[in-house]
């Protein structure tokens, strides 16, 4: 019901800045609550943060609190996340996704999913 494209992802030095943005079509987004998500090479997927349906509540992973920032724009059909002091550890492949139910921390709770974009930080 509801198409996700991620964008802004690239390559950046350590202690840089990206903004990855998720743009949606179809279902307008304010009925989903939303999240991004990231895995690394060989590694399990892993919750970055969330946002509710209004964007009035929003939790992050301890690894990228007070680094990351999540929001979302439902006019413009789209959410973003703003990433500040980058290290290489945050080197993944990014996916944003939809969950009609809610937002939360667990992957099984979202139901539509991006095809994801890399996010590469050099040391």
């Amino acid at each position: 019901q509801v198409h996700l494209v991620e964008s802004g992802g690239g390559l950046v030095q350590a202690g840089g800045s990206l903004r990855l943005s998720c743009a949606a079509s179809g279902r307008t987004l304010s009925a989903y609550g939303m999240g991004w998500f990231r895995q690394a090479p060989g590694k399990q997927r892993d919750f970055v943060a969330t946002i509710s349906w209004s964007g009035g509540s929003t939790y992050y992973a301890d690894s990228v609190k007070g680094r990351f920032t999540i929001s979302r724009d439902n006019a413009k059909s789209t959410m973003y996340l703003q990433m500040n002091s980058l290290k290489p550890e945050d080197t993944a492949v990014y996916y944003c996704a939809a969950s009609v139910t809610g937002s939360g921390t667990p992957a099984a709770l979202y139901n539509y999913w991006g095809q994801g974009t890399q996010v590469t930080v050099s040391s």
